[in-house]
Formats: structure tokens, C-alpha cells, sequence
């Protein structure tokens, strides 16, 4: 099957300290199983109300990963079961996650998005907002969520040396907070960048999570 031998063509081509998030949005029951047959277990959506009605039809050993911008106010309905959450962008959702966990006696795992793109985009942390964040009291006093690493997404560009330079930024400041604010984080190691079109320079640059919906699925349909 062609979703089967795209999967196995991308692991043969990463090392196998990344891990592999295929995107699963817009997809069908049907497709995302002939993924989870040939031993996919990580999959990531865009949307709460997407993700729900896939996680209560597929297998339970299937990590869900929320990779899109997620609203405060949707958290209640993906707390009980979701592994890892990309795109946390602010401490007012970092605490309402860490809210809604303790209500699941769980911890969830995140990252927090930074914007390296030289695109406008409404999404993502600057620098100076990141370590405000990570040095802030309301950070260090959510405990049930656990914040694992950075995530962020390039400019959509052929320009590959831009791509290369914005994946080395946020490999940087990953480096940097791990060595200073975070060092006391032993679980601080995640850093999602690369999609389809750029995760070779991201693998490059130190991703150790590459999130990939086309080169896996195929192109999307948009009806």
C-alpha cells in the first residue's frame, strides 16, 4: 500500500531518535488505520473537533498529538486523553491545560511554539516572550503540565538557506534554555520542526519530531 511504503520510505531516511507524527487531519478512518497497521502509533490534528470523534474510533494505543492552535476554551474537551500538545503560545493556555489535566489526575505533555518564520502569522511566541514565559511564577507553578520542548514552523519558501537558518534558531534557543532556565528540566528534549516539505534540513538542524501529513497521506482533498 502506497501510505504504507511513504512511511517506511521517511523512517529510512531519519534517525531513529525522531520520532515520526503523521499528520492525520482531513484523512479518513480508513487511511489513518492503514497507517497504524504498518506500526504508526504517533498522529497529530489541527482541530479539536476533528480529533475527537478519530479518537473514540481508532485503536487506544495511539498517541494524539494536537498540533494546531488550540483555543483555552477547547482544552476541556481533549484533556483526558491527548499525549502532547505543540502549540502552546501563552501562560493564560498553559495554565488552563495544567487546570484542566488535574481535573484527569493526569499530566500532559507540551511544547511551547515559538514564531521563527519571517511570515505574519498570529501564532508563536518571540524570544523575549519565551523567556519571559519560562522565568514567569505562573510557569513554574503548573504541575500537570509537563513542557518537553520547543516546537515552530519555517517560512513556506524554496529559499532553503532561510528554511536551514530559522530551523538552527529555534535549535538555538532551544540549547539556550536548556543550559540556563531549564536546566533543571530533565524532560525538556523535544523540538518539533520539519513538515513534509523541509524535515531533511529540519533532521539536519536537530529536530528529534517531524510532523508529516502529504508525503504520507498524499496530497489533500479539499472538497
Amino acid at each position: 500500500m502506497e501510505i504504507t511504503s511513504n512511511i517506511k520510505a521517511i523512517q529510512s531516511e531519519i534517525p531513529g531518535t525522531v520520532k515520526l507524527v503523521a499528520i492525520s487531519k482531513t484523512r479518513t478512518i480508513e487511511e489513518i488505520m492503514q497507517a497504524y497497521d504498518c506500526g504508526q502509533r504517533f498522529f497529530g490534528e489541527n482541530k479539536v473537533q476533528e480529533l475527537i470523534p478519530k479518537h473514540l474510533q481508532l485503536p487506544k494505543d495511539i498517541e494524539w498529538h494536537l498540533v494546531g492552535h488550540l483555543q483555552s476554551n477547547k482544552v476541556k474537551y481533549i484533556a483526558s486523553f491527548v499525549n502532547l500538545i505543540h502549540s502552546i503560545d501563552s501562560l493564560s493556555l498553559l495554565r488552563e491545560i495544567d487546570k484542566q489535566a488535574v481535573k484527569y489526575n493526569r499530566v500532559i505533555s507540551g511544547l511551547l511554539q515559538v514564531h521563527i518564520a519571517e511570515e505574519e502569522t498570529k501564532f508563536g511566541l518571540s524570544e523575549k516572550e519565551l523567556f519571559e514565559l519560562v522565568q514567569s511564577p505562573g510557569f513554574h507553578a503548573c504541575h500537570n503540565i509537563r513542557t518537553v520542548g520547543l516546537m515552530g514552523m519555517a517560512t513556506l519558501t524554496d529559499n532553503q538557506d532561510q528554511v536551514r537558518k530559522e530551523f538552527r534558531y529555534l535549535a538555538n534557543l532551544f540549547q539556550k534554555l536548556k543550559t540556563t532556565v531549564l536546566s533543571g528540566y530533565p524532560g525538556f528534549k523535544e523540538i518539533s520542526m520539519g513538515m513534509s516539505s523541509d524535515y531533511k534540513i529540519a533532521v539536519e538542524e536537530g529536530s528529534t519530531m517531524i510532523r508529516i501529513g502529504s508525503k504520507i497521506f498524499g496530497e489533500r482533498n479539499y472538497l
